[in-house]
Parts: C-alpha cells; structure tokens; sequence
C-alpha cells in the first residue's frame, strides 16, 4: 500500500475536523444566532396571536351579553294576551301592573335595580320591605306579600290567573 497518499489524506480529514471545531468554538455562532433569531420571530408571532385571540375574546364577550339577556328572557310578552284579559293596554315590565304597586313605588323599585317582572318576582318579602322603607315613612304601611308572586304571573303570562287573584286581593294585600 502507498503510505504517501494515505497520509495526506489523514492530515487533511484531520485538519478538517479540527478547523470545523475551532470555528464553531471561537465564533461560528451562525447557527446559535440564527436560532435565536428564528425564536424571536416565533415568539413575536405568538404575541401578535394571543393579542388577537384576546380582542376577539373581548368582542365575543360584549356580543354576548345581549344574547344572553335575550335568552334570559325565554317567555315572551304577548301583548295582546294582556290586553285581552286586563282590558287595557300593558306595557312590558310595567310593574303597576301587580296590585299595590303605583308609579312611586315602581320607582323606588327601578332606582334599586328592580326593573323587570322577573327581577320582581326574584326579589323576597324582605328585599320588597326595604325597598319601600328606603322611600320614608309613607311606604312603610304597604304590604309586599303577594308582589313576587303576582309579578312571576305576569312576567310568565298568565294574565287571566293574575287578575282572578288580584280581585280577591285588597290593595296587593
């Protein structure tokens, strides 16, 4: 075998290996740099992403309030329904419609975030009596016994149960 070529060769895979070494080690940071660079990128895109995902979050969010307050309310008023049995005309949430309640009380009631039928009809007897004791001494002599009762009528339209009702009562007593 001719040793004079094979050892040329050997030299050279050496210096080869070595050189590639010694440049990775004092600054062939290439690769480490691209790297970082490449992480970087991602990270800012990841970013950019999860600001996106969180304003659709927010849209969704305010979208669904009123959805869901419409579907909150899954009995519909039937205003004509009203009209047949009072005789008159209703207006939805109108809580002098329950026997007892005029247009003082109705807005002691609203300034105390009881708006609607069915939030009348959540309330306690205890919640309605602080209601009508925030509005003085000429509230305190009503009775709000009955008050939930009759509004869960009205906010589920059984209007000909609430006005049989409301003529054996006495002033909503």
């Amino acid at each position: 075998m001719n040793w004079c070529i094979l050892i040329p060769l050997l030299v050279g895979a050496i210096c080869a290996l070595l050189g590639y070494l010694l440049g990775r080690l004092l600054g062939g940071g290439n690769d480490d740099s691209d790297r970082i660079a490449k992480l970087e990128a991602d990270l800012e895109a990841c970013n950019n992403l999860r600001s996106s995902i969180e304003a659709d979050l927010k849209s969704a969010n305010a979208n669904l309030t009123p959805s869901f307050a419409a579907s909150a309310s899954a009995i519909a008023f039937d205003v004509d329904a009203a009209k047949a049995v009072f005789g008159k005309k209703i207006k939805e949430n109108d809580l002098t419609v329950v026997e007892g309640i005029g247009p003082k009380i109705q807005e002691l009631f609203h300034n105390h975030d009881v708006k609607t039928w069915k939030a009348l009809s959540e309330c306690s007897i205890d919640k309605c009596q602080s209601v009508l004791d925030s509005g003085g001494e000429r509230f305190r002599v009503h009775k709000p016994n009955t008050w939930p009762d009759q509004a869960k009528m009205a906010y589920e339209g059984r209007w000909a149960d609430l006005l049989k009702w409301q003529d054996e009562l006495d002033g909503g007593k």
